[in-house]
C-alpha cells in the first residue's frame, strides 16, 4: 500500500458535504470535461498527422474507434469520483489535473484493451470487429505482401503503443503522490497482464495466483488506484487505505463478475464473444476455484496441457460443478467488504452512498 504525505503548501480539504444531486451533477460535468479532453485531442492528432498521409493517421483513428464505440468508462468515473469524495470541487483549480488524470486511465484502458485483443486472439470489442482483426481482413481484402494476420496485429500493437504514449501525455502534469499511484497503476496492469499469460500457458489453477492477477488487472487497475489518484489530487492521503480495502475487494468482484459473463453470459449483450475465456484456454479465477473443487473441470484442465481442452464441453463441467452458485456468494461477500470499508473513512454521508452503490453496479452487471 502506498503511503501518501500531507502536501505541505496545500491545506488539506474537509470531508465534503452536499446533497446526492450535487455530487451526481458535478461527477457528470467533470466526465463530459473527460469525454471532451479525449475527443480534442484525437481529433486533433487525426487531423495532423493525416495531413502528412492518410495512412499516417491509421493508428489515430483505430485509439479513436475504440474509443467512439463506447464502454462503461469506470475508471474515470472512480476517479473524478474519489476527488470529489475526497473534497474537490467542480470549480477548483484542480479540476484540469483531474479531468487530465482521468483521460488519461481510459486511454490507458484503450491500450490495454488493443494489446489484450491480440493476446487473447479476440476478433470483436464493444460489438465491433478489434483493431488487428480489421487490419488483417483490410489486408487480405486489398492483396497485399505478406501475411494478413500479422499486419492487423502490427497495427494493432503500434495503436495500443500510440493509446498509451497519448495517456502518459495527459498524465505529464501528475507530481507527488498522484504521480505515484499513476506510475504504479501502469505497471501492476503490465506485470499482472503477463502473469495472465503465464497461466494460461500452463494451466496452472492456482486460486491465489489467479485472484493476484484479478486484484492487478481489476481491483487495483479499475477501483482502486483510480479513486486513489483523484483522492491524491484532492490531497487527502488519509483515504489512500479505505480506499485500497475499498477497491481491491469491489474491483475482484468485479472480475468474478466478468469471468461469469464470459462463461456463461450473452455474447450479444457483453459485447465480446461468449465463452473466449474457455476457447483460449484462459486460467480465470473462476476456473482456478472450480478445477481446485470438482473432479470433472479437473480432468478437462489436465487434458488441456496435453492438447487442448473441448470448451463446449468445460463450459458444461463448470455448470455442473456448481461453482457458478459459490462464485456468486464469493461476490456477495466481496461486496459487503467494500462496503464495510467505508464506514469509518472520512467521508460525507452521500458520497459514502453513492460508492456503496458503484461498488454494487460493478459487482451484479449485466454486461
Amino acid at each position: 500500500m502506498i503511503k501518501l504525505p500531507a502536501e505541505p503548501d496545500r491545506p488539506t480539504p474537509q470531508a465534503p458535504t452536499g446533497s446526492a444531486d450535487v455530487d451526481r451533477d458535478a461527477c457528470d460535468k467533470l466526465l463530459a470535461r473527460v469525454g471532451a479532453l479525449i475527443d480534442d485531442l484525437l481529433r486533433a492528432e487525426t487531423e495532423r498527422w493525416g495531413a502528412v498521409d492518410a495512412r499516417v493517421a491509421v493508428p489515430v483513428e483505430a485509439v479513436a474507434d475504440i474509443v467512439g464505440a463506447g464502454g462503461k468508462r469506470l475508471r474515470p468515473a472512480f476517479c473524478v469520483s474519489g476527488y470529489l469524495a475526497a473534497g474537490g470541487t467542480a470549480d477548483a483549480e484542480a479540476t484540469e489535473t483531474v479531468v487530465a488524470a482521468a483521460a488519461a486511465l481510459e486511454l490507458l484502458h484503450v491500450f490495454a484493451l488493443i494489446h489484450d485483443d491480440i493476446m487473447d486472439n479476440s476478433d470483436t470489442r464493444r460489438g465491433t470487429p478489434t483493431v488487428h482483426a480489421k487490419h488483417a481482413a483490410l489486408h487480405a481484402e486489398h492483396g497485399w505482401a505478406g501475411e494478413h494476420r500479422r499486419f492487423g496485429e502490427g497495427i494493432g500493437i503500434l495503436a495500443g503503443d500510440l493509446a498509451l504514449s497519448y495517456a502518459n501525455r495527459l498524465a505529464s502534469g501528475l507530481t507527488g503522490p498522484a504521480l505515484e499511484v499513476w506510475n504504479d497503476l501502469v505497471t501492476e496492469v503490465i506485470i499482472g497482464q503477463q502473469l495472465d499469460i503465464a497461466l494460461a500457458a500452463e494451466l496452472t489453477a492456482d486460486p491465489a495466483l489467479s485472484r493476484w492477477v484479478a486484484v492487478c488487472k481489476s481491483g487495483r487497475y479499475t477501483i482502486h488506484r483510480p479513486l486513489a489518484l483523484g483522492a491524491a489530487i484532492a490531497g487527502r492521503p488519509e483515504l489512500q487505505a479505505p480506499f485500497e480495502e475499498y477497491g481491491v475487494a469491489a474491483g475482484e468482484a468485479f472480475q468474478l463478475r466478468d469471468d461469469l459473463l464470459d462463461a456463461f453470459g450473452d455474447g450479444v449483450a457483453t459485447g465480446k464473444p461468449a465463452g473466449l475465456d474457455l476457447v483460449e484456454h484462459k486460467m480465470t479465477l473462476l476456473l482456478a476455484l472450480a478445477a481446485t473443487k470438482d473432479e470433472r473441470v479437473a480432468r478437462l484442465v489436465e487434458d488441456g496441457r496435453n492438447g487442448g481442452w473441448d470448451p463446449a464441453e468445460l463450459r458444461e463441467a463448470l455448470l455442473a460443478s456448481g461453482v457458478r452458485r459459490e462464485v456468486e456468494e464469493q461476490i456477495d461477500r466481496l461486496v459487503a467488504t467494500a462496503c464495510a470499508a467505508l464506514d469509518d473513512a472520512p467521508l460525507a454521508d452521500d458520497w459514502h452512498k453513492r460508492l456503496v452503490k458503484m461498488a454494487e453496479q460493478v459487482a451484479y452487471r449485466d454486461r
